[in-house]
């Protein structure tokens, strides 16, 4: 059987963590298995989708690097199909309409609830054959109501549901558009999608559509439902844990390689392997290795794995990602070192690239301000001779390059035999305006020789301003 697996979010917000782990696994088993990975978007609900929200998806999915095969699917371009289905169901006497009143159910439901039943529809109008009459109507499913539902999920192994607890559940609306349920039912099945990967909130679905399923005579989907993911209160991930949008993580400096090697071992797992490569985890994922427990989410360790494949990649392969996070805090780039000596340089020390981008802005941007703390211990007019001795030094260099920078500090330290770091700090504050850096020789480097000068001089001044204010 030739694998064929389906990603079907709806259009109503961004392609949030949940959603990105179930693509990410029903598109891994797709190329595990040579098969096809498809997009459908559920845009039925009119009112709620929205162009952003479709938008935010493709592109969060586009930032992961999950490719879908052949054009995305469109329920709203498909309700001929699904009123095509619904006219053979009722012909086939598997659907009836159902001119219940809203207050008739709100009825049912207020007394089934007063004597601790199960709300669910009554059947009242299952055998009544009602033609069609000029009042609003929708259309029910023709629940079986003997025997039961039974399937081997991928994850949670075998699961039966009676009958006798699923209602007629609704297939067509009053205003005539179709309902979730009938929708994927036709799509999965037009689509000949062999395995239905999705969040286990969809588990009671399951039941109610492998009977649509079976009056249509179509052949079943093998179906795995992902156990939920929690926050670390032990809650449904939400927003409220700041769970955010997979192109949020995108703007907040996360590679995408190491969003998806996190997103994969939520539920998943290969031995102790903790780090994948893309190929490791094609070849290596499997549904019926996906846990029954709910997954956590660690912020932690994801800043863990994201700093490993930003230590771990060659700073040309990052450069694209670093500069989008430059772009998103208006840093010009046009005058400064090049980003992949910054990458060289901040990749031991920053857990995202956004950090990356904010500690190195001074290589690219002037500073009107220094650190409150790291100028009253550093900028001192003891500071003034080791600061103009380094200018005079800097000014007379041939070649600026790292190892004459580290020189200048050293020869400047024994010019006026004090330990490196009276010279280094000083030079520090005023080439950062703050007391932490890289190494300052570096620092001195990738600041460039017109800036370090002005800023040294900058520096001097601040120093003999304050202390003529005293």
């Amino acid at each position: 059987m030739s694998v064929k697996t389906r990603f079907a979010p709806s259009p109503t917000g961004s392609l949030h963590v949940g959603g990105a782990r179930t693509a990410l696994f029903s598109w891994l088993y797709a190329r595990h298995n040579n098969g096809e990975f498809v997009l459908r978007i559920e845009d039925t609900d009119r009112e709620r989708s929205t162009d952003a929200s479709l938008q935010a998806i493709l592109d969060g999915m586009s930032w992961l690097g999950l490719n879908y095969d052949g054009e995305p699917v469109y329920q709203t371009q498909r309700f001929a199909r699904y009123t095509e289905v619904i006219e053979q169901l009722m012909s086939e006497q598997h659907a009836y309409r159902c001119y219940c009143s809203k207050e008739r159910l709100a009825e049912l439901r207020t007394t089934q609830q007063a004597n601790k039943e199960k709300p669910r529809y009554d059947g009242h109008c299952r055998d009544l054959d009602l033609p069609h009459r000029d009042e609003p109507y929708v259309i029910r499913f023709r629940n079986p109501t003997e025997g039961g539902v039974t399937f081997d999920d991928q994850v949670y192994g075998s699961v039966t549901i009676q009958n006798s607890e699923l209602d007629d559940l609704i297939i067509q609306r009053s205003d005539g558009t179709p309902t979730y349920n009938l929708t994927v039912v036709v799509d999965d099945w037009d689509m000949e999608i062999t395995h239905v990967v999705r969040g286990d909130d969809h588990i009671n679905n399951t039941p109610r559509q492998i009977n649509i399923l079976k009056a249509l005579g179509a052949e079943l989907p093998v179906y795995a439902h992902l156990p939920m993911i929690l926050g670390p209160d032990g809650k449904r991930l939400s927003k409220r844990h700041g769970a955010v949008s997979v192109v949020q993580y995108r703007d907040d400096g996360y590679l995408p390689h190491a969003m998806m090697n996190y997103l994969v071992r939520l539920g998943w797992s290969h031995g102790d392997q903790e780090l994948f490569s893309l190929n490791e985890m094609i070849d290596s994922f499997d549904l019926n290795s996906v846990s029954k427990g709910a997954a956590s989410f660690n912020q932690e360790k994801l800043q863990w794995i994201n700093q490993h494949y930003i230590k771990a990649s060659e700073p040309e392969d990052i450069v694209a990602a670093l500069k989008y996070n430059f772009k998103n805090l208006n840093v010009d780039l046009n005058n400064g070192p090049a980003l992949t000596d910054v990458i060289k340089t901040q990749g031991e020390r920053c857990k995202t690239l956004l950090e990356m981008a904010e500690k190195s802005r001074y290589f690219y941007e002037d500073f009107d301000v220094y650190d409150e703390k790291a100028a009253r211990k550093n900028l001192k007019p003891t500071a003034i001779p080791y600061l103009e001795h380094v200018i005079s030094l800097l000014d007379a260099m041939p070649a600026w390059d790292e190892s004459n920078m580290h020189q200048v500090i050293i020869e400047t330290a024994e010019h006026f035999e004090v330990g490196m770091g009276k010279v280094a700090q000083p030079l520090r504050v005023a080439l950062t305006g703050d007391a932490i850096s890289p190494s300052i020789d570096v620092t001195l480097f990738l600041v460039g020789r017109e800036r370090a000068n002005q800023r040294i001089k900058n520096a001097i001044d601040f120093i003999m301003g304050a202390t003529n204010k005293t």
